[in-house]
């Protein structure tokens, strides 16, 4: 094959460009930069124990639907409280969504578990069975009738028993 573009024969605006000259080294093709890549990438430490223990299922410390979170973030606004209305569990895609009340105005932010703009997750309140301080548990993994009826939700996260 020749080192000059070709033309396409149904264009001729494209052209068909040779293959490179030189072939990738042989450590690349090995997939000897692949780990490179992989540990930039993956989660670090307190992400992984983010989703192992507040976002498994069956872990004792995790984070139930109705519980109230704060989320420190990376950027404006910096932290965002409310009450977590569902959890979406995908491996790194961890998700979950938290709703307020600001000015008469419901607010519902989703935030994504490996996020680098997420920086910590506060536990105010706990929902979930136990008794005592823990508070009542929900009978629903997602809690989207919250948005419905605003003075259920500000009894959840005034902490009051209903």
């Amino acid at each position: 094959m020749s080192t000059a573009a070709q033309p396409y024969p149904f264009s001729s605006a494209a052209k068909i460009l040779p293959p490179p000259a030189t072939p990738p080294p042989a450590p690349l093709m090995q997939g000897k930069g692949l780990m490179q890549y992989l540990t930039q990438t993956l989660p670090s430490p307190d992400k992984q124990k983010l989703l192992t223990t507040y976002f498994s299922r069956r872990h004792p410390l995790r984070i139930l639907p109705g519980s109230v979170l704060t989320v420190m973030l990376g950027h404006a606004p910096t932290t965002f409280s409310g009450v977590l209305m569902s959890v979406r569990r995908r491996g790194l895609d961890t998700s979950f969504v938290l709703r307020n009340v600001i000015n008469r105005t419901g607010v519902e932010m989703q935030f994504f578990v490996m996020s680098p703009h997420l920086k910590n997750i506060k536990i105010m309140q706990r929902a979930g069975g136990g008794g005592g301080k823990a508070g009542r548990r929900m009978r629903r993994a997602k809690l989207f009738y919250l948005r419905d009826s605003p003075e259920k939700m500000s009894a959840i996260s005034a902490g009051v028993r209903g």
